[in-house]
């Protein structure tokens, strides 16, 4: 009998690492989209502080590199800071030297691989990434997604994810759903495959007055989940949520 493993997981909309804490930061600080800012190490090291605590983190909003974040990989300078071992980012809008965004993955684990999909939409730039972990037949996978502003492409974009999803016994699907848990398109994901949604959630936008549930973390029913929480961070317009979860231990996660 392998014994489970408990494993701490995050997702997180980091804006750019922009450090927006009221509403009127989207209008003074919205030159910071496109030109760099002298807080930029500063605020990354502060995501690093919080992120350190975890096994696996998904991130959103993240930038690979370009003139606003002084060329800056996010990705791996998290990684380096928080000494992640692991890690892939996936670019999903490439601006070129102005943005690079992208959603991204941190690990302690040691992953059998990564695939980056392009989700639709009518306006291209939204990805799904998804790391794999464990033997074939018993793989768990990791989705990251960044979901659409608009209603229908989510829809679109969930009956696509809903798909690769059902390819995993064991799956952790995790991002910025853009939705409610009572969304239409929430429920059809959660009709079209074994994810099921933490009994306790809480608001995760805006950060300063949170007061939407568009942050979610979902598992397939055989990883137990102990707790699920929100992280009080303001190095964004949203909150951190994370959660504790057991996966059995046939998984075989290796360090």
């Amino acid at each position: 009998m392998h014994k489970a493993h408990q494993i701490r997981i995050l997702s997180y909309n980091m804006q750019v690492a922009m450090g927006t804490s009221r509403a009127h930061h989207y209008v003074t600080h919205s030159w910071k989209h496109v030109l760099p800012h002298k807080d930029i190490h500063a605020n990354l090291d502060h995501i690093a502080k919080v992120i350190a605590d975890y096994d696996i983190v998904a991130l959103q909003e993240a930038d690979a590199g370009s003139m606003r974040t002084a060329f800056t990989n996010h990705t791996e300078y998290l990684a380096h800071k928080a000494r992640f071992h692991y890690w892939h980012n996936q670019v999903n809008r490439n601006l070129g030297r102005i943005a690079q965004h992208s959603n991204s993955v941190l690990s302690r684990f040691h992953p059998r691989g990564f695939e980056e999909h392009k989700l639709p939409g009518l306006i291209p730039g939204r990805g799904m990434l998804v790391a794999s972990y464990g033997k074939q037949e018993k793989m768990l996978g990791v989705f990251v997604l960044h979901l659409a502003l608009s209603q229908r492409a989510r829809m679109r974009q969930l009956e696509m994810a809903s798909e690769l999803v059902s390819e995993y016994k064991h799956a952790i699907f995790m991002g910025d759903m853009n939705c409610e848990a009572d969304s239409v398109e929430m429920k059809m994901l959660l009709k079209k495959t074994s994810l099921q949604l933490p009994e306790k959630q809480a608001c995760t936008f805006p950060s300063w007055q949170p007061r939407k549930r568009i942050d979610h973390i979902l598992v397939t029913p055989e990883l137990q989940v102990h707790d699920t929480h929100v992280v009080e961070h303001y190095g964004s317009d949203h909150l951190p949520v994370a959660m504790i979860v057991d996966v059995p231990g046939s998984l075989e996660l290796a360090h």
